[in-house]
């Protein structure tokens, strides 16, 4: 007998029936006047919806954050996950929305893939979500290197600001991993082509124009976070900001569709809103302010999701989105699998389809510390088993077993291949617990903390280091921070999304290590202080095959190789 193919994931969107955006919008509660069609399956709320949406009185609905345990090359389905949960929660009756990040270009065409979920969990149309979607990342980009071109005429035409180009902190972006762009020359040719200086790329996701968008509550807001970044020092070390710079003005107005939040549909119709895309290992890692408060509005569930796991897009959502938007999530959703498991517990990679009760069991430390980070917050969380078809019984009951230990209900979830049917017993148990158990919300540090004690507390209490680390040049940041009056803000650390130590190799729940910090930056309008530890690179590289080789489009059009 011949075996049966199982259907890619394009495939199973291409051959899924979208609705037209019309029949979404109608479902989510807006009129024609709400939103704008970007064709037929796709639209852009209007920003005075939004304005007289989130000025009225309203009351909103359950914040569920879905974040996972560390993760791993195998893939955990955390967005799948998310999709499925707000299907399986439409299935039971409850009106739900799901909130995500748009995808990068970068690991689309890499390593990683796509980003609007898997299986009979994704969000349409996948195609164009994953490819270049309404704009946005092109105008954050353009924003972006609209301030640096204006940052070097400046220097070109005279230098009035007194700019010293030894002093300049701001990159230019692209939306792709281009490992030839991390340093560079840029001004080269004589002196019609500006000053020569030493330049680096960055990741569009890791911009600071992105974090503003994601983070401002409208596009006032967003001006003025845009006019406080700061691109470099004087000569006699003062800031210079985009607004010195007097571009401001035209980065906001090409942001001025950007910043609408993006209406599209699951493959069982839940409506979702799709906006911003910051990664979670270098910036904060969840989608825009914007749109889950817009979707608190509409909806009575609202899924959303925050990236990698609990020690990074978790962490940040708590102490960075909810601490600025003050939201109160009202659980957690918590993903594993027993793949991800077992690696954490020492098997390796090409071995992980096989049974091994030693690495789960031992694997099963680092889920233990993404359920405690939670708790911390004070937040009640559910752990969503992603089952894979080689995951057996007895591995199955191991994690349970392990989980109840914890007062952790474990539910085994398949919606990649059933759709909302395989995330029913996830979405009632969810609401359950929500019924059931209050959320206790609190923030991991006050504002008044000092921002050395805050990574402190962080490093110490979420990935259980022993003590931070770093040279005089590096404390000597902190401190002319914190006396500069930005000691107020959180912070935003950037590390692998491996290991809870800055070391990718570190699986497992290490302990007692130290955490060093490579540098420290203010971002300004984005209103947080970035922190790097490790290795960790703003501008990934393309693996040996990146997927980009996979990928085609025939005679019609049609779309091949997308993941």
């Amino acid at each position: 007998m011949a075996e049966t193919k199982v259907p890619s994931d394009i495939e199973i969107a291409q051959a899924a029936e979208l609705h037209p955006i019309t029949k979404i919008a109608e479902a989510a509660g807006l009129s024609d006047q709400d939103y704008e069609a970007y064709g037929r399956n796709i639209g852009k709320l209007s920003s005075q919806f939004c304005r007289d949406l989130l000025s009225g009185n309203r009351k909103d609905g359950k914040l569920i954050l879905v974040t996972a345990m560390s993760p791993t090359p195998a893939g955990e389905g955390k967005t799948t996950t998310s999709v499925g949960l707000a299907d399986a929660l439409s299935a039971i009756g409850k009106k739900t929305m799901v909130c995500l990040r748009e995808p990068s270009l970068g690991p689309c065409f890499g390593m990683k893939g796509g980003a609007a979920g898997g299986g009979y969990a994704q969000v349409l149309p996948m195609e164009q979500i994953n490819l270049h979607f309404t704009g946005d990342f092109h105008a954050i980009g353009l924003a972006n290197n609209l301030l640096s071109a204006a940052l070097d005429n400046h220097i070109h035409h005279g230098n009035a600001l007194n700019i010293d180009p030894r002093r300049i902190t701001w990159s230019r972006v692209v939306d792709m991993n281009d490992r030839a762009l991390r340093n560079l020359v840029v001004g080269l040719g004589g002196v019609t082509n500006s000053m020569p200086r030493q330049e680096e790329f960055q990741i569009s996701v890791a911009s600071e124009v992105m974090a503003c968008l994601c983070l401002c509550d409208g596009l006032k807001d967003l001006k003025r976070r845009l006019g406080n970044i700061i691109v470099g020092h004087t000569y006699d070390r003062l800031p210079i900001r985009a607004k010195d710079l007097k571009v401001d003005g035209a980065m906001t107005a090409l942001l001025k569709d950007a910043i609408r939040p993006n209406l599209v549909q699951t493959i069982e119709h839940t409506p979702a809103l799709i906006h911003g895309g910051p990664f979670a290992n270098i910036a904060h890692g969840a989608n825009s302010i914007l749109a889950t408060r817009t979707a608190l509005k509409l909806a009575d569930y609202v899924v959303t999701e925050a990236g990698f796991g609990s020690d990074l897009g978790g962490e940040k959502f708590m102490n960075i989105v909810c601490r600025k938007a003050g939201f109160s999530p009202d659980a957690v959703v918590m993903v594993a699998t027993i793949r991800a498991l077992k690696m954490n517990g020492g098997a390796p990679l090409g071995a992980l389809d096989q049974q091994d009760p030693a690495a789960l069991t031992r694997g099963l430390a680092n889920l233990k510390r993404h359920i405690e980070n939670i708790r911390n917050f004070g937040l009640p969380v559910v752990v969503a088993l992603n089952r894979f078809s080689q995951d057996t019984s007895d591995e199955v009951a191991i994690v349970s077993e392990k989980c109840a230990h914890l007062g952790v209900d474990v539910v085994e979830c398949n919606v990649w291949a059933e759709g909302s049917e395989g995330g029913v017993d996830l979405a009632k148990a969810v609401v359950e617990t929500i019924e059931r158990v209050p959320s206790d919300f609190q923030l991991l540090y006050p504002d008044d903390l000092s921002l050395w004690k805050k990574v402190e507390t962080i490093a110490q209490r979420v990935y259980g280091a022993r003590e931070v680390s770093a040279d005089k040049r590096v404390r000597r940041k902190f401190k002319n921070l914190d006396r500069d009056g930005y000691g107020h803000l959180p912070v935003c650390i950037a590390k692998t999304q491996y290991s809870f130590s800055s070391d990718p190799k570190l699986l497992g729940a290490p302990k007692n290590f130290d955490l060093l910090l490579r540098d420290v930056r203010l971002a300004a309008g984005a209103e947080f202080v970035i922190v790097y530890c490790g290795d960790i690179m703003t501008m990934p590289g393309l693996p040996a095959r990146p997927a980009a080789e996979g990928i085609d489009v025939d005679d019609e059009g049609r779309i091949s190789g997308l993941f």
